[in-house]
């Protein structure tokens, strides 16, 4: 296992008896862990939920939910790290590295649920549920997320937008409204195009929503609402690989908790263009 596993493994028998049991049953079950609640983990582990508390304090971490989420990040990362350049190292063939890689995005993919903050989602739906108009913005492989996403809502009707261009996000942001939602895209939520255009919605009054980790993330701390990723890759690596997934994942359940509240009205709509996308193929 990753790292924290090893640690909590090594500091067992330092822990008083209440957080011993609950550092035994973590490491013989460390994948059911991400999706718990403390007062699960305090039943499994036949403990008070102030010892759950108390326990990750004592191997140095804040909360219960930092606690989850470096974990989620070990065990996505746990023998199998894609994306950075150690994987030079193995001479996997192609068709293990498919194996990989699948495991990998299905892993990311399951542990956004333990990152992302319900309240969070659910502020987050109704303010695009009410906006007029929708900006999608990322860089680099954050990119293809924001793309998608326009895609998407442009499909529901949506006034919505984005591009690569800096200078001419400026000049569409500059007529935003309180009325609008500008969803920043960062792995890190320290890129400097993403923070900029992220602080001038927030002067036109725009809500904005960031798509981030929660790690030292500044967009995460400045965001209006946080749908938070899980750190599952290194800052330094050869691609976006499962980080982009859980983006994707988080614009995938927006785009159908929408359409699904929007219900038959837009049903019509989807019918039309379907069937000019037929007669094109003719």
């Amino acid at each position: 296992m990753g790292s924290l596993i090893q640690k909590i493994t090594e500091d067992l028998n330092r822990l008083s008896a209440a957080e011993r049991k609950i550092g035994e049953y973590i490491v013989q079950h460390p994948e059911l862990i991400p999706n718990m609640t403390t007062k699960e983990l305090s039943k499994k582990a036949s403990v008070s939920e102030a010892s759950v508390v108390r326990f990750c304090k004592s191997i140095g971490i804040g909360s219960f939910k930092s606690f989850k989420l470096e974990l989620v990040k070990d065990l996505t990362l746990a023998d199998m790290n894609l994306t950075d350049f150690s994987i030079l190292k193995k001479k996997d063939s192609p068709y293990d590295l498919l194996h990989k890689v699948t495991y990998v995005n299905k892993s990311a993919i399951e542990s956004t649920l333990a990152s992302l903050d319900k309240k969070e989602y659910n502020k987050a739906f109704e303010a695009l549920m009410h906006a007029n108009r929708v900006v999608f913005f990322g860089v680099g492989g954050s990119a293809t997320a924001a793309f998608d996403a326009h895609y998407k809502f442009t499909r529901l009707g949506y006034h919505s937008n984005t591009a690569f261009d800096f200078h001419y996000m400026l000049s569409h942001i500059a007529y935003l409204t309180e009325k609008d939602v500008f969803i920043a895209i960062s792995m890190s939520g320290k890129t400097k195009d993403v923070l900029e255009l992220s602080r001038f919605a927030q002067k036109k009054g725009a809500t904005v929503i960031a798509i981030t980790n929660i790690d030292k993330s500044p967009l995460y701390k400045e965001a209006d609402i946080r749908l938070c990723t899980p750190n599952v890759e290194s800052d330094f690596r050869i691609g976006s690989l499962s980080s982009r997934m859980t983006q994707l994942t988080i614009i995938d359940a927006l785009y159908i908790s929408i359409f699904n509240n929007i219900g038959e009205n837009i049903v019509e709509h989807y019918r039309e263009a379907r069937n000019e996308v037929v007669h094109l193929r003719r």
